[in-house]
């Protein structure tokens, strides 16, 4: 087994059992008698425990001889969207007035079903909930760009304003009428070689970017709701597309900075905090007690920790920068092993 994964081999062969998707990206099962190499949520046949090697990257096991699982792909983005989902989503950006039925959904030799469940575990809502609140959404830009109430509502798909309205203030927990006050924010979801992440933008710029899986996710954007006093939808933005391109240059070891502008919703003293997370270079670590020090008061050791832990924007304001101060990995959002990851990926590129 590779001295790297911290994992214990009892856990990653559970895992391995129960096609477990939560250890994606943490190690890679190598098959001794079939030479190939698989994901922890591979569907495949399942092997005798003394019949599996483990490996925390697919080079070392392909460097070992492994090849990679036709059947889970482990050389691809974890979690990637579907194509055919994909698809879907595009259509439904560029013309949200569309509604997609499960009848539609057949006649393209998709099962409603599946995709269904897919929405409902990505986007917490059906793919029929999918589209309403994509409406939605291009009805409150409508009318924040200065489109009549009447107007935003049929040229959205909506057969009745009184049925505009019902939908309009059930999702957005406040009237048409109210929208040119309110800040537009907006989600979308990409795929990265850790797994998917989250972005959510204002007019003004990108507030939130986290990784899919991480547990606090649905609490950072209930805070991110109440801090704009507005709801967050799915749709386009300016700075999707770049965000995006930006990522994954920085995944291939092409981008040390970013210049995506960025709207960092928290008190003056966490804001100070990600502020100086912003200063450390590239491929450097710094360590809790340094940040308190250049806080100006070293004894704020656990504060500035904690406050790294409430940063909403991951990557862009390195969190995974800070080290302990005797050089252990300690407490990352997204997971210790992508920590370790992204550490180890800007070491090499530098």
């Amino acid at each position: 087994m590779n001295t790297e994964i911290s994992i214990p081999e009892k856990v990653m062969y559970k895992a391995l059992l129960e096609k477990d998707e939560e250890f994606e990206g943490q190690f890679f099962a190598a098959i001794k008698t079939t030479g190939i190499f698989c994901r922890p949520s591979c569907t495949a046949r399942k092997p005798k425990p003394e019949n599996v090697e483990y490996f925390k990257t697919p080079r070392e096991a392909m460097v070992s001889g492994y090849r990679p699982c036709k059947v889970c792909k482990p050389l691809a983005h974890s979690r990637e969207i579907p194509a055919e989902i994909k698809s879907l989503i595009t259509e439904i950006n560029n013309s949200p007035s569309l509604k997609i039925s499960d009848f539609d959904l057949r006649s393209r030799d998709l099962e409603p079903n599946r995709i269904r469940r897919w929405f409902l575990k990505n986007h917490g809502v059906t793919f029929q909930g999918f589209q309403r609140l994509m409406r939605i959404n291009n009805a409150f830009h409508d009318i924040k760009n200065g489109d009549k109430v009447i107007s935003a509502a049929f040229e959205n798909g909506y057969g009745s304003l009184s049925g505009f309205n019902y939908s309009f203030k059930k999702n957005a927990d406040f009237n048409p009428n109210q929208s040119a006050a309110k800040p537009a924010l907006t989600f979308t979801r990409f795929t990265t070689p850790l797994g998917p992440m989250m972005a959510v933008a204002t007019e003004d710029g990108l507030c939130l970017l986290e990784f899919t899986d991480r547990r606090m996710l649905e609490t950072q954007l209930k805070q991110l709701e109440k801090h704009f006093r507005s709801k967050i939808f799915p749709g386009k933005n300016k700075f999707f597309q770049e965000t995006e391109k930006q990522m994954n240059e920085y995944f291939a070891g092409k981008r040390k900075e970013f210049d995506i502008p960025l709207i960092m919703s928290g008190t003056e003293f966490q804001k100070s905090v990600w502020k100086i997370l912003q200063s450390i270079p590239y491929g450097q670590t710094r360590s809790y007690k340094k940040q308190a020090e250049l806080l100006g008061n070293p004894k704020a050791v656990r504060a500035a920790a904690n406050a790294n832990g409430k940063n909403n924007i991951a990557i862009m304001i390195p969190c995974h920068r800070v080290i302990g101060e005797d050089g252990t990995l300690t407490g990352y959002g997204g997971g210790l092993w992508r920590k370790k990851w992204l550490i180890d990926l800007e070491k090499e590129k530098l």
